[in-house]
């Protein structure tokens, strides 16, 4: 069992400060939901006897850790978002993860400038249409621009993480005059005022609001389990392999810091490891219909239900990087009134 909840998080990482280090458990901190990751903790507790004390944060992370200070008993931050672990590392509170298995397996748009994080799932943004009033199977992000979607595109709010993120890469890619333009004919497009969560744009297709919409895969493999009304959208839309011109797929990310003072560096790279090896690919992406990282994981849920991911390989960093900027441009135009 893993030992931590979110209410006792403050109690547990006082008495974590307290006690001398164990030479044979991790310490991690972590924004993502307990539901998701306790498989993966108590899977790696049985496997290599070492005990991982979990603190699960909805927000405030890098604060925390910062005011802590070299006191703090953080070992592993794990973050569900390139600009929040991205932000750890400009913060100063990370160090950078020494493992050949890690520089092996995961390609270095995968992991931070100067391997100050690394990328453990993957969920990859991309584009569903009607079923039954779109016939093609594929699409780049720059044809979302084409003005034969004009009043058929839906999508949620741009300052949305989510949007922020797939913005700050086109930006990366393209620059900002490109990017502005690019804003503004997706602005063109829309058949509604752009808001609402990504599983609402598959019920506004159903609905015949709009034909086109942006995703998170993750949101598709959950609709596809719904025993609710969200089946009925599911069955109303169709996944298109989705990428740049000339590129890749744009995925966000789930990835993990070694924090700068961790008292038990040995176990955090164990537990890294751990969790880039393919059991517990399995588990972790499965858990969420996230893409795994580990090239040998092939079969996961995602991968059944969506087919194989082709990531961007715009480093990340250089993602995270750019979302100010993009921010900023969706304020210009005016994407969200």
């Amino acid at each position: 069992m893993i030992h931590a909840t979110r209410l006792s998080a403050l109690a547990l990482a006082s008495c974590l400060m307290a006690a001398p280090a164990l030479a044979q458990s991790v310490n991690l901190y972590t924004t993502r939901e307990p539901a998701l990751l306790n498989p993966v903790l108590e899977s790696f507790t049985k496997d290599t006897g070492i005990k991982v004390n979990a603190v699960f944060l909805k927000d405030g992370l890098q604060e925390r850790v910062a005011a802590e200070g070299a006191n703090s008993p953080a070992d592993v931050m794990l973050m569900v978002d390139v600009g929040q672990i991205n932000a750890l590392a400009d913060a100063g509170v990370t160090q950078p993860i020494k493992s050949a298995m890690v520089e092996k397996t995961i390609p270095a748009a995968l992991r931070g400038p100067g391997d100050s994080w690394v990328t453990l799932t993957q969920r990859a943004r991309i584009v569903i249409v009607s079923k039954e009033r779109v016939k093609q199977d594929a699409i780049t992000y720059e044809d979302l621009a084409d003005p034969k979607w004009k009043g058929r595109f839906c999508i949620r709010a741009g300052q949305h993480p989510y949007n922020n993120a797939f913005f700050a890469a086109y930006l990366a890619r393209n620059g900002a005059e490109k990017t502005e333009t690019y804003l503004k004919a997706l602005k063109a497009n829309v058949a509604r005022k752009p808001g609402g969560g990504d599983r609402e744009v598959a019920r506004d297709i159903l609905s015949g609001q709009c034909d086109i919409a942006l995703i998170n895969t993750y949101y598709i493999g959950l609709m596809s389990q719904a025993k609710n009304e969200q089946k009925g959208w599911f069955d109303a839309i169709k996944p298109l392999k989705t990428t740049f011109a000339n590129g890749g797929t744009h995925v966000n990310v789930s990835a993990a810091a070694i924090a700068k003072n961790a008292p038990n560096r040995d176990s955090a790279v164990k537990l890294i490891e751990y969790m880039l090896g393919e059991k517990a690919q399995t588990l972790y992406a499965d858990g969420n219909f996230e893409f795994p990282v580990n090239p040998d994981v092939k079969e996961s849920a995602a991968v059944k239900l969506l087919g194989t991911l082709t990531p961007d390989t715009t480093p990340l960093g250089d993602v995270a990087k750019n979302r100010k900027a993009a921010a900023d441009l969706v304020d210009k135009v005016g994407f969200d009134n």
